[in-house]
């Protein structure tokens, strides 16, 4: 059974008078995606999105099946699927969207895998079909298939950080801001895009946040990092994606797991029908707290990096980089119904 969120270190919220503005940040209030504010019985079915010169082509149904983060990053202002009282046929017109078009295609790429491989295709049955076949007892809500949602549903574990990243530089030195116009001159520049580039070759997934346990101590850090590790992640895993935010000292990364629910398939199906792993399954309940409820932490991490001593220079300088870390978790469950979209070409 699935832990109240109070009781859970990871979950719990403190009171906003208790908070640190810098340990800790507050989820911010969007006009959600999917909810539109605007009724319209005629609503959209497929959107044209236009992701940085990318085109996508995504049916409504699709759209609606990603989790709440991405599609807060992709519409942070709300997205209104209703069509124009003018507007005449299924698609309309393009949604220009500030989202890395590779970012998003991991996306679209992992939850059709992950559709495919539970529900099967029409000529080879997936794991959704096996599992039908566990006896279902209404006084045990774990086998109980109308209270739990991992039987019928494959879980996937969103985890996506933003990463801002600030340069130290040392006085005297060639990188600098311009006193008068106040814009940093061309070493600058190329500094903090170097940096940004060493932090960027920086694909672990644990180190910043195991480096932070070893520093503060946190308890309930260490604690989210066991349970990942339990539920899908390895501690030595890379993101998924990773990449720099064009003209931005951000970083954006995304790692996508399967969620591990303990439900147990025999190789050979003589050997039984699959059968439910109780301590695992706890596990994967307790994840199902993130389910369409995004958590976040934000913590501050200080490296040194190695970069270039300048644009004419090949030697190699320490730099030391402090960087604002946000962490967004999320579980998504996939649909049967669900259709990948297709990139034009």
């Amino acid at each position: 059974m699935a832990v109240s969120a109070s009781s859970n270190p990871i979950t719990s919220v403190p009171s906003s008078s208790s908070s640190s503005p810098i340990t800790s940040v507050q989820p911010q209030t969007y006009a959600s995606p999917l909810y539109p504010q605007q009724t319209n019985p005629q609503l959209l079915t497929r959107l044209n999105l236009d992701l940085r010169g990318r085109m996508f082509p995504v049916d409504r149904e699709t759209l609606m099946l990603l989790p709440e983060s991405v599609l807060l990053g992709l519409f942070p202002q709300g997205l209104i699927l209703s069509k124009p009282a003018s507007s005449e046929g299924g698609d309309d017109g393009i949604f220009t969207v500030d989202f890395d078009p590779d970012c998003f295609e991991y996306i679209l790429n992992f939850w059709s895998t992950a559709q495919t491989t539970f529900y099967g295709t029409p000529t080879s049955p997936g794991l959704f079909h096996a599992q039908q076949s566990i006896p279902s007892s209404p006084s045990d809500p774990v086998s109980d298939h109308s209270q739990n949602p991992l039987l019928s549903k494959q879980a996937i574990i969103v985890l996506r950080e933003e990463l801002e990243y600030f340069s130290i530089t040392k006085a005297g030195g060639l990188a600098k801001t311009d006193i008068t116009t106040g814009m940093p001159n061309a070493e600058l520049r190329a500094l903090k895009k170097n940096c940004g580039k060493a932090l960027e070759d920086k694909k672990s997934i644990f180190a910043a946040l195991e480096r932070n346990v070893n520093t503060v101590g946190n308890a309930a850090e260490a604690h989210l990092i066991d349970m990942l590790c339990m539920s899908g992640f390895n501690r030595n895993d890379s993101w998924g994606f990773r990449a720099c935010e064009p003209s931005r000292n951000v970083i954006t990364s995304m790692a996508l797991v399967l969620l591990k629910t303990g439900i147990v398939h025999p190789e050979d199906p003589k050997e039984g029908p699959p059968y439910i792993d109780a301590q695992q399954m706890g596990t994967a309940q307790k994840l199902l707290l993130f389910w369409r409820k995004p958590a976040r932490k934000c913590w501050w991490d200080g490296v040194e990096v190695q970069v270039p001593a300048s644009t004419t220079s090949k030697d190699l300088i320490n730099v030391k980089v402090w960087s604002r870390r946000v962490w967004t978790l999320e579980l998504s469950l996939t649909n049967r119904s669900y259709m990948p979209a297709r990139d034009i070409d």
